[in-house]
């Protein structure tokens, strides 16, 4: 269990309770949660004791076991004040690897920096110190750092997207990947299913959220799953997703392939896509209110196997979602304003 607030600013700070697939005990999650909504943390008439265990060391020892790093990469890490670059900048280092920090003094306020590397705005320093450094690669953590997004050695942003194409391509090339199947989410970019197809690979699609994409890594028994957000999971290595891996795993495929972050995304091209947000009172199914139901319909009909409509809600804000991928930028924009 952990207090984090994950990608969410300071204000949706709260407890996280992480739990193994085959060892769910609903009564425990249920009593952990009414002690906090009953306040009993903060207002325990008993002495309360905290024993603090510090695992950083052997989550250290653990990775330096099963990776070596021969090259020399200059890297620049962004942990956007969350628990990342605690970790991170001395475990890289201890790699061989020279780091830049950014942003790497945890502090749970987020001061000056949003903890969620998917807003453009938060990546900017990031992709001006690669530049400036001329650092082979730039790292962003969300607030828990289970997620990871990347900037390549020209501060091009990177997404989990662009980061199961590289790990796919490099399990193929060495063996792996037996079932030919990635699993991502309906979020996934349509560029990454067509270069998949390409290579024989079959891009299968799970609702959006991490467990939903690793009960199909389960089910299916794929090597490597993930998020457009930068959520990656590597089953064989872990059931959970971890930023600090995953950017390792990048760094480890760039030493054995020798290429550059640029290089290794060759033959994928992201087709355009937008992302609108649109604040909410209530969450009632889109199909139930017939103007949008009405305009969706048309728009799936329109779009006609050259695009992607998707309408869903935020799992944690009260926010609709409105995404639409396709050939051109200028008309799903449009379309996305509209049905926004």
């Amino acid at each position: 269990m952990q207090i984090t607030g994950s990608h969410n600013p300071k204000e949706y700070n709260g407890l996280k309770i992480a739990v193994g697939p085959s060892t769910i005990h609903g009564r425990e999650i249920q009593k952990l949660r009414e002690i906090a909504e009953a306040g009993k943390f903060l207002g325990a008439k008993k002495p309360v004791t905290i024993t603090r265990m510090d695992l950083a060391p052997k989550y250290e020892a653990e990775i330096l076991k099963r990776i070596k790093l021969k090259r020399k990469l200059k890297v620049v890490v962004d942990a956007g004040n969350g628990v990342g670059g605690e970790i991170a900048i001395p475990l890289y280092e201890k790699l061989g690897c020279t780091v830049i920090p950014l942003y790497c003094d945890v502090d749970g306020r987020f001061p000056n920096h949003h903890p969620d590397p998917t807003i453009p705005a938060s990546l900017k320093q990031l992709i001006a110190t690669v530049k400036k450094e001329k650092a082979d690669l730039g790292i962003a953590f969300d607030g828990d750092a289970d997620r990871a997004l990347f900037v390549d050695e020209n501060g091009e942003v990177v997404d989990g997207d662009g980061m199961l194409w590289i790990v796919a391509g490099h399990l193929l090339d060495n063996g792996g990947l037996e079932n030919r199947k990635v699993i991502s989410t309906v979020m996934s970019n349509l560029g990454l299913e067509i270069a998949l197809r390409e290579r024989g690979v079959e891009l299968v699609r799970t609702a959006v959220g991490d467990k939903y994409v690793l009960e199909e890594l389960l089910r299916s028994g794929s090597d490597v799953g993930g998020e457009q957000s930068g959520h990656i999971i590597f089953p064989k290595r872990s059931l959970v997703g971890d930023g600090i891996v995953t950017a390792l795993t990048l760094v480890e495929t760039m030493e054995e392939k020798n290429e550059s972050l640029s290089q290794m995304l060759s033959g994928f091209v992201k087709y355009p896509q937008i992302l609108v947000n649109v604040k909410v009172k209530e969450k009632r199914p889109f199909e139930t209110v017939s103007e949008i139901a009405s305009a969706a319909k048309a728009l799936e009909s329109e779009l006609d196997g050259q695009g992607r409509l998707l309408l869903r809600y935020s799992g944690t804000e009260n926010l609709a979602r409105v995404m639409i991928g396709g050939n051109d930028q200028t008309i799903i924009t449009k379309h996305a304003n509209y049905l926004a």
